[in-house]
């Protein structure tokens, strides 16, 4: 294998993302195929390296699961894997790419999974090293399972043939379709959000702010896996562009693996356009339940204000009468204060009749 091409810092993590240094070892698995079909297991990376050295027709997967910063090193040391990668992998905490170090294919999957009760989503975090006879996957989230997606591959040795490139595809049609019941869940919230907002629902504001922020942590999920489709397929339309230890199938499997790879676009692009139609939704939602809100405050205000111009008229002829001046024209009549009162009460009357009229009342 040769060594990796020249590299720029693709650390985008925040340092306290990194992996602990005294984090204890994760899972190791280490199987060996020749064609496709299961071998035997490696005990070690040095055996698996040494064996797929010795026989070139067999090919090796490491499977890590949350390991720590020891047995990546050691996995680069054995592998000559690109070193920004591998910081990569430590740092974790990346955004979804697919990128070439040399002969070494790197690619970054966030998987996501969705917990209905507290209406979060949390997103793990997926690495996948690929080379033409070796694939190492690291998984820092135990949604993925790579058990299952082994036992998938080796159902269909053809696909296990692929090499590296297959279980590149297996783990990002797996990561794909868990992309499906998140995007269903999300739908079956906002619908309920929306109804809580025409409801008048005291906390549909909260949970439409907190269902906006799941969106935008799923939508940087989804949206770079178009790019990294194009990056994975290039091996496949131009293999002449890449190095002979780079991960490729063989000249028949190459048109296959591509329809796999367009159907999981599919998913990718409608994953996409539900996720972009969710945020123009709860955009919309917030604008309705603003303009609500509005509305709310208006109506109380001309409440407010009309039973306020009611009350002025008792209170100004009130006030009038009240002042301790004298003599006052008319204050010691016998009909005065009957007048008055009746006064006061048919302009309170009219006055309500008319903001009622208004539809202010």
């Amino acid at each position: 294998m040769t060594e990796s091409a020249p590299e720029r810092t693709m650390a985008l993590g925040r340092a306290e993302a990194a992996l602990p240094a005294d984090a204890p070892p994760g899972e190791c698995r280490i199987v060996l195929y020749r064609s496709g079909e299961r071998q035997r297991e490696a005990a070690t990376l040095a055996e698996a390296h040494a064996a797929v050295r010795a026989d070139p027709s067999l090919g090796a997967w490491v499977s890590l699961t949350e390991p720590n910063r020891d047995q990546l090193r050691e996995a680069a040391r054995e592998f000559h894997l690109p070193r920004l990668a591998v910081e990569d992998a430590i740092v974790a905490h990346q955004r979804p790419k697919a990128e070439t170090y040399g002969d070494v294919f790197f690619l970054v999957l966030r998987p996501a999974t969705y917990d209905e009760d507290k209406e979060t989503i949390r997103v793990g975090e997926v690495h996948v090293f690929g080379t033409r006879d070796v694939v190492i996957t690291v998984r820092h989230d135990p949604s993925v399972d790579f058990e299952r997606i082994r036992a998938r591959l080796e159902a269909k040795p053809h696909m296990m043939g692929h090499g590296a490139l297959g279980v590149i595809y297996a783990v990002l049609d797996r990561v794909v379709d868990d992309y499906a019941p998140v995007v269903a869940a999300l739908q079956e919230d906002i619908d309920e959000v929306e109804s809580a907002v025409f409801a008048g629902a005291r906390d549909a504001s909260q949970r439409t702010y907190r269902l906006a922020r799941q969106i935008i942590l799923l939508q940087r999920a989804v949206d770079p896996l178009g790019r990294v489709l194009e990056e994975i397929m290039e091996p496949l339309d131009s293999p002449e562009r890449f190095g002979p230890n780079m991960p490729r199938p063989g000249e028949h499997h190459r048109g296959e693996l591509r329809e796999h790879l367009r159907d999981v676009a599919d998913h990718v692009a409608a994953a996409r356009d539900h996720v972009e139609g969710f945020r123009q939704l709860l955009s919309n939602i917030m604008t309705v339940e603003s303009n609500l809100v509005d509305q709310a405050q208006n109506e109380a205000m001309k409440k407010v204000s009309s039973w306020g111009g009611i009350l002025v008229v008792p209170t100004l002829i009130a006030s009038i009468f009240g002042m301790n001046i004298a003599p006052q024209p008319g204050f010691h009549w016998v009909f005065n204060w009957p007048l008055v009162l009746v006064f006061m009460f048919l302009s309170s009357l009219l006055l309500y009749l008319l903001f009622r009229r208004n539809d202010w009342l």
